[in-house]
């Protein structure tokens, strides 16, 4: 199995984009050190720790519908619920992984993990038959 370093999202409300286009399905990627290093150094972030946050989800936010780039504007233009659940995203791929379930089919007894980020390519790792 490989090593995920990406992983898909849907904003519960989506950006509205200038020509009213709504993003809601979106891709962020394991943040790195730099990543959590570099917006410390942002004057906007000397003048207002919050700005932390904005900073941060633009670098590790890679794909956000249709748009070409997501960046602090976009961030920053983000429904509040939007943020709230970004931010959640972000610590629990980061903090603590890709959080799993073990389930079992109720038909033929098979045992299985799945995935509750999603996204994945579809396969559950087994470990029965």
């Amino acid at each position: 199995m490989a090593f995920k370093t990406e992983f898909p999202f849907t904003l519960p409300k989506g950006y509205i984009d200038p020509d009213g286009n709504l993003h809601r399905h979106g891709v962020m990627r394991l943040a790195t050190a730099k990543d959590e290093i570099i917006p410390l150094q942002d004057y906007r972030v000397q003048n207002n720790r919050a700005y932390l946050v904005i900073i941060l989800l633009s670098r590790v936010i890679t794909k956000l519908g249709d748009l070409p780039v997501v960046d602090t504007d976009i961030i920053e233009n983000l429904f509040s619920t939007d943020l709230a659940y970004l931010q959640e995203f972000y610590r629990r791929i980061n903090e603590e992984g890709a959080p799993k379930i073990h389930a079992k089919c109720p038909a033929c007894q098979y045992e299985f993990d799945v995935d509750l980020l999603g996204g994945g390519d579809g396969r559950v790792v087994g470990q029965g038959g």
